[in-house]
């Protein structure tokens, strides 16, 4: 994948990827928190944890993607 050179500082592209990843999974936590609530989430640790890694897999294959289209 490689990284980004802003002003000299390489920031990896993969760090990009999992800040943007984290910040859809805190705009997605009120809606998971009523379903907690709800009871339809049963272990909420683990099924957060499964949807920031799979929230981290659509932003990696949607870069991938990009980074395909753009040549």
């Amino acid at each position: 994948m490689g990284e980004i050179n802003v002003y000299g500082i390489y920031i990896p592209i993969l760090l990009v990827q999992a800040i943007i990843a984290y910040v859809l999974f805190k705009l997605m936590s009120p809606l998971i928190d009523r379903l907690v609530m709800r009871g339809w989430i049963v272990l909420p640790n683990i099924f957060n944890l499964c949807l920031y890694l799979g929230l981290l897999l659509c932003m990696h294959w949607l870069c991938l993607y990009l980074q395909g289209t753009s040549l």
